[in-house]
């Protein structure tokens, strides 16, 4: 037996200085070697000597039978720490003694060959060859530990026999499920040489598989491709039916657990866009992807992508056709901005404190092992397209030759090298011990102190320190890289959304951030990267985005309703056709995405709106977005403008989207008081209006030939006070007049009520009619004369004639009270159909009379339209209603004896009293009702629908009710709202009781 170091475990006698990297040489030993038990040395301390001990004697009993007692014995010392650790290596040697004999008395290296070449031998076995991969990656597996942590092999030593055995029973696998279908005929033959078991059929090697990097415990991420003519299928097989059982095959020969166990996981999920497209992907499919959306990340998964079994000329053949798009030669500010960010999406903490080996999780964790795979890939991604040199799929020869090339100092270099090894032998550790996919050391120091056994340390203190070490040198090592650049992380933690799993620490991130689901959110801007909406489906679309994302979740949570505010994002960002601009809006303007997010998080209106129609978003990009509102004065002759009636309709729709856009954006945002806005909404309805009567008048005439009379539209309600909100309706009236006697239209010979009843009801499908644009408003004409009964068009006559016969009612004359003239065909009809309707107004009426009729309508109201909850501003009582029908009886009493008159109702308590016609306290109790209602109205129309509670809404909105409200809380809010309420309610009985 050669002679053994004098001590070959891991870091075991070095306790005076840090530990040393484990296994920097292919072997421990100058001498040949013959075993491996000639190479490894006890050192370890034991965990778990008792298991130790019950295994010593179920082995002692096999090698008692089998002749192996000397070998056992001489090979106890080393291999009793490792048993006592990992329960299961301890249970592949307890399964199989003989298994643990061989590997004990076999050159490593000698033995590797034979379990390759047996595994490639299986690919042949359709009896058994299953079976025997599983008892081979078993036999791999005790061989590659030992060897390990004996230090027969370094870590590309350990590596390389995981990743050649992937290879081989990868390939083995495909020959397997190939032979099945050619004895089911579906195949015609098997392939030769290097196209391998299946011509036209390859998969190529992902990640640390691609690079022989794999891990211990790895699963393997394979892509499989296929070109459909090279396929040697029999007649009537369709391509893509048959490679998909193929892989499903392929999968499950790998994966599938049996008693025997299982080879490897397989991750199909690095192939393009895995969650829209087959398990296997054409050759011209994939090109065409990478092409056009493929992403940088997937560039860098790229570096260390290898053909590795199938058809390996063809797979080699495709990588080479995708070096154009993995190493681009010139690169734009932009585009190195975003390989940028696959670094800067990672939380780096400066606090050295909190990096420590309780808990850490040595891939994914900060100072672990990605940082230093994404140091180098990042650079290597812009710096490879004019460097060959720097290509190289292995992280530490890449690591070698950026600082060969003088990319990376000397010293970062030698740092992230031996943090590297260092990680990646914890890494195995972890794995060791029960065969787990963890990257993660464990949390209780029972179970962490079996990784700091097979490590080789007795001192879970000094294990800890020093893996505490390793790790913040390399997050200050990372935390170097690109300094001084925009964050793409959060201050709550990572956000990283590339590749196809969910990151763990970006999952924790967005928990803190607040979202209920972080797997959802995840997966939703995964899926944004890919391309899968209009707005990233372009490269600087997904550029722009990547610098939007962590933008957009802080305003999320910014919000106290995060979960609220990214489902209403979502639904807005996946409706706009382009995302360039909007993108690049948000980014130069943080406060306005800040304003857009927190206004979708408590006004799901407002952001169905914006879902529905995201068009309206063009509105933010003119200057004047946030200046004071003014009225759109050249809006109604865009309008009357318009090449034909179709398009004054869709121009109508599409600038009444922008405005109302942005009244509601300056509602929303406290910029705009309740009355502004009121202002504001009216004015756009009277632009719209005029510009569509135009509109329809026009239409009429060319229908019918151009007709001798005027026409003047008259708005009633909200919009004639000019209290609109967000959701007002328009009531409306037409009045006309022929100026002849005998009026006809030109070619159509109508009289008067047809052609302007004609006029009336283009004029109403003009603002009422869903177009391709959307809609503009419901319409009413029920306050006409004689209302439904009467014609919908009102000849001038009539309506004089109505009013002073003595036809109308009561609330008749007080809706008339908020009549205004919006359009007319000329002037003078204008003013004369405002006179008509002042005239009406101001005719004598009895005021008892009036009170009583006013009383019995609002009791009439409140039985049959009830309020539909406290915050209903309208019908509650001490609510609008109340407020506007003491306005409209005290102008209707003083009328005749010439008081004032307002449409507005706020200018009309005003008025009144400024002519002393009402007790001054009585007059500002429904004033300040009107004012605080008004307010909260113009915000609970943009924000809600009309059933909603909006105690039940997010903290932000009651935050603005109650500022908007003049409160200090919502709470407070609620009593105030209360208090004006009874001091409205009885200033309007008390009015009609006067």
């Amino acid at each position: 037996m050669v002679p053994a170091l004098a001590c070959a475990w891991p870091w075991c006698c070095r306790r005076s200085a840090e530990p040393a990297l484990l296994g920097t040489a292919a072997s421990r030993h100058d001498a040949p070697v013959t075993a491996l038990l000639d190479l490894i040395q006890p050192c370890g301390p034991l965990v778990d000597a008792k298991a130790a001990e019950r295994l010593r004697a179920q082995l002692d009993e096999a090698a008692v039978e089998g002749g192996w007692q000397e070998t056992l014995a001489g090979a106890w010392r080393a291999l009793a720490p490792v048993f006592a650790a990992s329960p299961y290596l301890a249970s592949l040697a307890r399964r199989d003694p003989e298994r643990l004999r061989r590997i004990l008395e076999k050159d490593p290296q000698a033995h590797l060959e034979l379990i390759l070449q047996r595994a490639a031998e299986a690919g042949a076995d359709l009896a058994n060859g299953e079976a025997s991969l599983r008892v081979l990656k078993a036999d791999l597996h005790l061989l590659t530990a030992l060897a390990d942590l004996g230090g027969a092999w370094d870590l590309d030593a350990v590596t390389a026999a995981l990743t050649r055995f992937a290879d081989t029973v990868t390939q083995a696998a495909i020959a397997l499920a190939a032979r099945e279908a050619l004895a089911a005929g579906r195949l015609t033959r098997l392939g030769e040489g290097e196209e391998g078991p299946l011509p036209g059929y390859f998969a190529i090697a992902m990640g640390k598989h691609g690079a022989f990097e794999l891990n211990y415990s790895s699963d393997i991420d394979i892509s499989i491709f296929y070109a459909p003519e090279a396929l040697p299928l029999a007649d009537g097989i369709e391509p893509p039916a048959f490679v998909a059982r193929i892989t499903e095959r392929l999968s499950n020969i790998l994966q599938s657990r049996t008693a025997d166990g299982y080879v490897f996981r397989v991750d199909l999920r690095l192939r393009p866009d895995p969650s829209s497209t087959p398990l296997a992907v054409p050759v011209d499919a994939a090109y065409e992807y990478y092409e056009t959306v493929g992403q940088n990340w997937e560039r860098a998964a790229f570096i260390k992508a290898r053909a590795c079994a199938g058809d390996l000329g063809r797979g080699e053949a495709f990588l080479r056709e995708l070096r154009p798009f993995v190493w681009r030669r010139n690169l734009d500010f932009a585009a190195i901005a975003d390989i940028h960010s696959i670094k800067r999406q990672i939380h780096a903490h400066k606090v050295d404190e909190r990096l420590t080996a309780k808990g850490a999780d040595l891939k994914l964790g900060r100072g672990g092992i990605r940082e230093v795979e994404f140091y180098v890939q990042t650079q290597q991604l812009i710096l490879g397209g004019r460097h060959p040199d720097l290509r190289s799929p292995r992280t530490l020869d890449a690591l070698a030759a950026l600082a060969a090339a003088g990319q990376v100092g000397e010293a970062a270099a030698e740092d992230l090298t031996e943090a590297y090894r260092t990680l990646r032998a914890l890494e195995h550790r972890a794995q060791m011990v029960a065969d787990e996919q963890t990257h993660r050391l464990p949390e209780a120091d029972a179970d962490r102190r079996r990784i700091a056994a097979l490590a080789g340390h007795t001192d879970l203190k000094a294990f800890d320190a020093f893996v505490g070490r390793v790790l913040r040198r390399v997050n200050g090592r990372y935390g170097e890289l690109f300094a001084g650049e925009e964050a793409l992380s959060s201050r709550f933690g990572s956000l990283i959304f590339t590749g196809v799993d969910d990151d763990p620490e970006t999952l924790a991130t967005l928990k803190r951030m607040g979202f209920s689901h972080p797997a959802q959110v995840s997966q939703t801007i995964r899926g944004w990267h890919h391309g899968h909406i209009a707005a990233t489906r372009t490269e600087r679309g997904r550029e722009l985005f990547t610098r939007l994302a962590p933008r957009l979740l802080e305003a999320a949570n910014a919000t106290g309703a995060p979960d609220a505010a990214f489902l209403r994002f979502s639904d807005f960002f996946g409706g706009l056709s382009s995302g360039v601009q909007v993108q690049s809006l948000f980014l130069a303007q943080p406060k306005l995405l800040e304003l857009v997010v927190r206004v979708m998080a408590f006004a799901p209106e407002f952001a169905r709106t914006l879902a529905r129609q995201p068009a309206a978003l063009d509105a933010l990009l003119d200057p004047s977005f946030f200046a004071a509102i003014e009225p759109p004065g050249d809006l109604a002759d865009a309008i009357a403008g318009a090449d034909g009636f179709e398009a004054a309709m869709d121009l109508a729709r599409r600038r009444h989207r922008e405005a109302a856009f942005r009244i509601g954006t300056q509602v929303m945002g406290g910029v705009a008081t309740a009355e502004a806005a009121g202002a504001a909404f009216a004015d756009l309805a009277d632009a719209i209006i005029r510009g569509l009567s135009v509109a329809a008048l026009a239409e009429v005439s060319r229908m019918a030939g151009a007709f001798d009379g005027d026409v003047a539209v008259v708005a009633l309600g909200k919009c004639g006070s000019r209290e609109m909100t967000a959701r007002s309706d328009l009531d409306l009236m037409t009045l006309y007049r022929a100026r002849t006697p005998d009026a006809a239209s030109a070619t159509r010979g109508w009289g008067a009520e047809t052609f302007y009843t004609r006029f009336t009801q283009r004029l109403v499908a003009a603002l009422s009619a869903p177009t391709g644009e959307g809609l503009l408003y419901e319409v009413d004409l029920q306050l006409r004369p004689s209302g439904t009964q009467g014609p919908v068009a009102v000849s001038f006559g009539a309506f004089t004639g109505y009013y002073r016969g003595g036809e109308a009612e009561t609330w008749e004359f007080l809706a008339m009270t908020r009549a205004r003239v919006v359009w007319a065909t000329s002037d003078a009809f204008a003013v004369e159909a405002a006179e008509a309707i002042e005239t009406a107004l101001r005719q004598p009426r009895d005021p008892a009379a009036q009170a009583a009729d006013v009383r019995e309508m609002r009791e009439l109201m409140a039985r049959e339209r009830p309020p539909r909850g406290e915050w209903d501003m309208k019908l509650s009582e001490g609510g609008l209603v109340d407020i506007e029908f003491a306005a409209q009886h005290l102008q209707l009493a003083a009328a005749a004896a010439g008081g004032p008159l307002a449409q507005n109702t706020r200018a009309a308590l005003e008025a009144l009293g400024e002519a002393a016609l009402a007790p001054p306290e009585r007059l500002a109790e429904l004033i300040d009702a009107w004012r605080l209602q008004q307010n909260l109205s113009q915000l609970l129309k943009v924000a809600l629908d009309d059933d909603a509670d909006p105690a039940e809404e997010p903290p932000a909105l009651k935050n603005l009710l109650a500022r908007a409200g003049g409160a200090r809380d919502f709470r407070a809010l609620l009593q105030r709202l209360r208090r004006a309420r009874q001091a409205a309610h009885a200033a309007y009985l008390a009015t009609l009781r006067s």
